[in-house]
């Protein structure tokens, strides 16, 4: 690569990063600073730059505040949360790797949902995709697509970006530009993105149906956690059952109906794998103080 080339990609380089703020970059500099330095003009060289270049954001997401506010921590403390989202874990890896995976379509792709807003199913989510990043062979992509009221990237305290809609809208013509990386080395992070009044149509496009194809079989290892909308009353989220292998309903213990959970099931997929978790479930420690997730699945 002579000189010219170089003082051009550092261009391009810096014109991308002139776009960043202190939670995000779009460009992986380590990987990009040993491309510079290799003494190569061939088109594999070109194909990897040019790969680097569309990589998409870097997310850094404290981990000291989410350690501090109840979620799974992924800081050394052992905590009863870990442990609790440890058990469900296990069952939702079994279902998308082990023997019933056979009889799941996109045996992976796990759903998040519930059947109101306001039952804890981004805090669920949320706290799966940490507990799976903390598997020691498994990666995790958590994808936020309540598209309607994005929570996700609020719940991280992070700034929304472009992410699921503008690849929907042909804005970003590959995942590879809204897939985030974090400095939790297993998750990676795809955000809603804006809102758009086609939203429903959107997710039933064939381009959805593709993308979701991508998530379930790009990596071997990897489980997709997807905060979708609750279940009663948005058409979204049915649209989305029918992509899914697996759904887990979340409920708040002493609120949710059990006619509405009955009537949230009803909107799903009678394939998948079912499970639900019960959120802030009261007397789960000895003393009878505290806060429980649980889980209980079905096929």
């Amino acid at each position: 690569m002579n000189s010219i080339e170089k003082a051009l990609l550092r261009q391009k380089e810096d014109a991308i990063n002139k776009n960043s703020n202190k939670n995000i970059e779009y460009s992986n500099k380590p990987e990009m600073e040993a491309i510079l330095s290799e003494d190569s003009s061939t088109t594999d060289y070109s194909e990897n730059v040019e790969r680097v270049l569309n990589e998409a954001a870097y997310i850094e997401i404290d981990l000291e505040k989410l350690h501090a506010k109840g979620f799974v921590s992924t800081l050394t403390s052992r905590q009863l949360i870990n442990e609790e989202y440890r058990a469900i874990k296990r069952k939702i890896i079994d279902n998308a790797f082990g023997p019933l995976s056979k009889s799941l379509s996109n045996s992976n792709i796990i759903m998040v949902t519930s059947s109101r807003p306001g039952e804890g199913k981004t805090f669920t989510a949320v706290n799966l995709a940490l507990s799976i990043a903390l598997e020691q062979d498994k990666t995790v992509l958590l994808v936020d697509a309540d598209v309607l009221r994005p929570n996700v990237m609020k719940t991280l305290e992070l700034e929304n970006k472009a992410g699921l809609m503008e690849f929907l809208l042909g804005e970003k013509t590959n995942l590879s530009e809204i897939l985030c990386k974090t400095n939790i080395p297993n998750l990676r992070i795809i955000t809603a993105g804006k809102s758009h009044h086609l939203s429903t149509e959107l997710l039933a496009s064939e381009k959805m149906y593709e993308a979701v194809e991508e998530m379930a079989n790009r990596y071997s290892d990897r489980i997709v956690i997807v905060d979708t909308p609750p279940l009663l009353g948005i058409n979204e989220t049915a649209i989305l059952a029918n992509l899914a292998g697996q759904a887990i309903v979340v409920a708040e213990e002493n609120k949710t109906k059990l006619t509405d959970i009955q009537k949230a099931v009803g909107q799903l997929n009678p394939e998948m794998a079912i499970g639900f978790v019960i959120n802030k479930s009261q007397d789960v420690n000895n003393d009878g103080s505290g806060y429980g997730y649980y889980y209980a699945g079905t096929h």
